[in-house]
């Protein structure tokens, strides 16, 4: 999938309106009962950043960033402000924030999840796309340094040890992340208010697996 490792930014796409979507098949039988069953083993989002009256230069900058991204050809980060740490937003990022795995002895490589929980039911979101600098990660109730006993791959969201985690050990990590998101749009509207200010109505965006 051809990806730019480059985030919209974040100050336009406060506000933005979106979230998860599933895809579910329902087949309504004779009987009245109903059978239910997806395709997809992960959700996917959306979400659509319409600029209300901002500055030209912000109606300059979303343009700049959809022709450099050649429209719906490259993907990019998207910061989701309403979901976007492994804990709650309104909470520190620790490295205690989510178990991504539990040691065997020879496994070195884990991935990034956060995982979602509602009563006895639980969601396991792979993080592919982590921001730079903010992943933490531990075993044993103690934080372990980056670059010396891990390093991460932020483009995967892939935690590497240096050395395997022993057998059964649980391995932590808190970070902030971003969805990778292309536009889901041929074109971008805009139109000028004034001398001084103009608007894009939609920005819609939606997630791609990487």
């Amino acid at each position: 999938m051809e990806f730019h490792d480059v985030r919209f930014p974040a100050r336009l796409s406060f506000g933005s309106m979106g979230g998860p979507e599933r895809k579910t098949e329902i087949a309504i039988l004779a009987n009245g009962y109903e059978e239910r069953n997806t395709p997809w083993s992960q959700s996917r989002r959306r979400y659509d950043a319409g600029v209300g009256l901002r500055s030209l230069d912000d109606v300059a900058e979303v343009v700049a960033f959809f022709e450099a991204r050649r429209g719906q050809l490259y993907a990019f980060r998207w910061k989701d402000w309403s979901d976007f740490k492994s804990c709650r937003p309104s909470r520190e990022v620790r490295f205690e924030g989510q178990i991504i795995g539990y040691g065997d002895g020879a496994t070195t490589e884990f991935q990034l999840i956060k995982t979602y929980r509602s009563g006895a039911n639980t969601y396991a979101r792979p993080i592919d796309k982590p921001v730079p600098g903010s992943v933490r990660v531990g075993m044993h109730d103690t934080e372990l340094r980056q670059g010396v006993a891990f390093t991460v791959d932020y483009a995967r969201g892939r935690v590497t040890f240096a050395e395997p985690p022993i057998t059964g050990i649980a391995v932590t990590a808190g970070y902030e992340f971003d969805v990778p998101v292309r536009f889901d749009a041929a074109a971008i509207q805009t139109s000028v208010a004034n001398f001084q200010a103009g608007e894009v109505p939609s920005i819609a965006v939606v997630e791609v697996r990487v």
